[in-house]
């Protein structure tokens, strides 16, 4: 190793400081920030389903796909742009780095923009493609239209709580989008309980939480630490834009791939649905409500995988790949801690989960029992895809995460979920699940096991 890169890693602590505290510092803030963005969706659905009920569930479960969409753009920008600028931090060039801040920044916001132009321009076809029953459409409408109008500060706070954290401040990333989440909660509670605005009391009050966090996010991006974001920075760079969006699309496209899926299960609920004894509408609402319940679990996964980021890219520019190996070693080893306590609970206590969000109608809980007991079974192995999807974008390799994140949803969960049904009706889609569980899982032992056996994760670094 160089004195120029021997200097670089004493002056900064990410290439010194012990990996496990490292890890904690990194991820804990980061799993706040990501329970947080999920309480969105939660607190919506909790407020909505005591006020309206199971049309109002279904209603934020149809329009769940363009949050999706949201979440999609902020990672393709934060994590690309975070993963770039400490990849060349890494690399002692922070001339490079600063320019991934700023074009992320800017592709942040725009892309929020286009997107709720979108939305507004094509509202009820939209939400007629995501699987929309007409009892819930009128509902849909009017919850999409108004949240459509955070979408900007929305994907602005959670992209630009990447590049804050990337800056070596975690705790200023998971204050912006605390402080969103708990105004959210505040008003939701006063517009739906105390002025009684039903569904467009719940959206107003998340957008409101999304303009002040986003706002936020702004005030302290243009005061990084490491570097100073000046206007020239803010202006696109093709070939910018294109690293960052490569580094970035790996998670981006198991989003995208989400949504997909999201799209086409709503759907095969809706139509499978229909031919049962449950109607239309209750699968819909309780798939709804489960999958935002899952995202609760997830936060903890997805924030350990990011937590790991700043600390794989670092050290992996830094050449310092025995760190690389042992942080990457300690971030699956708490995924699955967290992932069994989460299986635990799917399994023992599903009727209690579901009735937090309202109450319904015997078939209703019967279908919210079955599909958490089987569509959520291998709960237990959904810690590994996502960590190791991140992990192999944070040292530069992201066609590997690329491939590995689309893994569950398209090669494995979409086909089952055409297929299964033709047989088995609507209690195929919910045993399409575990078996895309549990055949993701295998793809990524496989891949993760060849990459830490490399020659450099066990040679001695000076």
């Amino acid at each position: 190793m160089t004195h120029e890169n021997t200097t670089q890693i004493n002056q900064n602590p990410l290439g010194t400081e012990p990996v496990k505290g490292l890890l904690f510092q990194f991820a804990v803030p980061s799993i706040i920030a990501m329970l947080v963005s999920s309480l969105y969706n939660i607190v919506d659905q909790f407020f909505i389903g005591h006020s309206v009920g199971e049309l109002g569930n279904a209603a934020t479960n149809i329009s769940f796909p363009l949050s999706i969409s949201c979440v999609a753009i902020a990672l393709l920008f934060g994590i690309g742009g975070a993963s770039a600028f400490n990849i060349s931090m890494g690399k002692k060039e922070p001339e490079q780095a600063v320019l991934y801040l700023g074009n992320a920044s800017s592709m942040l916001f725009g892309c929020g923009i286009l997107l709720t132009i979108i939305t507004l321009l094509g509202l009820e076809p939209l939400l007629h493609f995501f699987g929309s029953p007409d009892d819930v459409l009128d509902y849909a409408k009017t919850y999409t239209g108004i949240v459509a109008f955070g979408f900007p500060f929305l994907i602005l706070t959670s992209g630009g709580g990447h590049l804050i954290r990337a800056d070596g401040r975690p705790r200023i990333s998971m204050i912006c989008n605390l402080t969103g989440a708990i105004i959210n909660t505040f008003l939701d509670a006063l517009f739906v309980f105390e002025f009684h605005m039903g569904m467009a009391g719940a959206a107003a009050a998340t957008v409101i939480g999304q303009i002040i966090s986003g706002g936020m996010a702004v005030y302290f991006l243009g005061r990084c630490r490491t570097v100073q974001i000046k206007k020239e920075h803010l202006l696109p760079c093709k070939s910018v834009i294109a690293r960052i969006a490569a580094l970035g699309m790996a998670p981006c496209s198991n989003q995208l791939a989400m949504m997909i899926v999201q799209i086409v299960m709503n759907n095969s609920l809706k139509y499978y649905g229909s031919i049962s004894s449950y109607g239309e509408s209750i699968p819909i609402a309780c798939a709804g409500i489960i999958t935002k319940v899952n995202q609760v679990f997830m936060s903890f996964i997805i924030g350990i995988s990011q937590g790991l980021q700043p600390i794989t890219s670092f050290n992996y520019g830094a050449k310092q790949y025995k760190r690389v190996k042992e942080a990457c070693r300690f971030a699956i080893t708490c995924g699955f801690a967290l992932a069994f306590a989460a299986f635990l609970a799917f399994q023992l206590i599903p009727r209690q989960i579901i009735s937090l969000f309202g109450n319904g109608s015997e078939k209703y809980y019967r279908f919210a029992v079955n599909y958490f007991h089987i569509f959520l079974f291998f709960t237990f192995v959904n810690f590994l895809q996502p960590v190791s999807s991140n992990f192999f974008t944070s040292i530069g390799k992201p066609k590997r995460g690329t491939f590995l994140s689309l893994t569950r949803q398209i090669l494995f969960l979409l086909p089952l979920i055409l297929i299964f049904p033709l047989f088995a009706g609507i209690d195929g889609i919910m045993y399409a699940g575990p078996i895309a569980d549990f055949l993701a899982f295998t793809v990524t032992v496989i891949m993760v096991c060849r990459e830490l056996r490399r020659p450099e994760y066990t040679q001695n670094n000076p």
